[in-house]
């Protein structure tokens, strides 16, 4: 056999050739993470409420040591029982919501698992009234009531675990990667809890007074203070948008905003 031969039957892999089996390849992997999100969307419902509050003693310890006992928590602890009063009892049976009070200057709210409420002082300094404060509250009840908590952590582990099986550490763009990933489908989950904590306060007051002023407030203000904020959630003055359009969808009327409790005038 001449080498002419040998060469022409062991000719390197074009160009063209790589990119279609990068493409397939990418193709595979952008499908499993597909097919394997689409399983962890389906499991969290049928994780049993006390196993997401055994997972949830993981995760508190770290806030309750720095949430202080005070007044202002104790009245956030009653407006988030009297939002309770108006969920079904599929979504408050067996729970033990409660919020902890973080006094740190931090703009933010969130929701964890072990049916607790985390709400930092900096936003409670930001409401006007106890309606912002409801919505919010309403809203961090939404996550629970559609489990995006255990959505959102199951995601986070699943693409770290699908990119270091394929591509081991990439330190930084993996987390990159990863936090963008959760971030855009955190936006998801805050519109549908922002529908559901309308419908809470429309519930509670009989009309949504005060439903879009935290999201307007922000909007008008945007800048360090509300970084966090801003981090995880959807553009303020999207959400103001599409409140409005429900809030006219279904006739909600406005009516007196109730004075913030004097505990929580910051």
């Amino acid at each position: 056999m001449s080498n002419d031969e040998f060469s022409s039957r062991n000719a390197p892999t074009s160009n063209r050739q790589l990119l279609i089996i990068l493409t397939i390849f990418l193709a595979f992997v952008v499908g499993l993470i597909w097919l394997l999100v689409f399983l962890v969307d389906s499991l969290v419902w049928v994780i049993p409420v006390s196993l997401e509050q055994q997972l949830g003693k993981l995760m508190t310890p770290a806030y309750e040591q720095i949430a202080k006992p005070s007044p202002a928590q104790d009245t956030l602890n009653q407006l988030l029982d009297r939002l309770e009063t108006k969920l079904t009892k599929e979504q408050s049976e067996g729970r033990n919501y409660r919020v902890l009070y973080v006094p740190q200057p931090t703009v933010n709210a969130l929701a964890i698992p072990g049916d607790t409420v985390i709400i930092f002082s900096g936003l409670v300094a930001q409401a006007k009234s106890e309606n912002e404060l409801m919505m919010v509250l309403g809203h961090e009840l939404g996550h629970f009531a559609h489990r995006d908590h255990l959505r959102s952590l199951g995601r986070s582990l699943l693409f770290q675990i699908v990119l270091s099986y394929f591509f081991g550490d990439l330190g930084s763009l993996q987390s990159a990667i990863s936090t963008v990933s959760s971030a855009q489908f955190s936006q998801q989950q805050e519109r549908q809890a922002d529908e559901f904590g309308l419908s809470l306060l429309q519930a509670t007051y009989n009309h949504v007074a005060g439903a879009t002023d935290f999201f307007e407030r922000i909007s008008e203000k945007q800048g360090d203070i509300f970084t966090a904020f801003l981090a995880s959630h959807p553009n303020p003055r999207d959400r103001v948008t599409k409140l409005k359009q429900l809030i006219e969808q279904r006739h909600y009327k406005m009516g007196e905003k109730s004075p913030l409790p004097p505990t929580l005038k910051l």
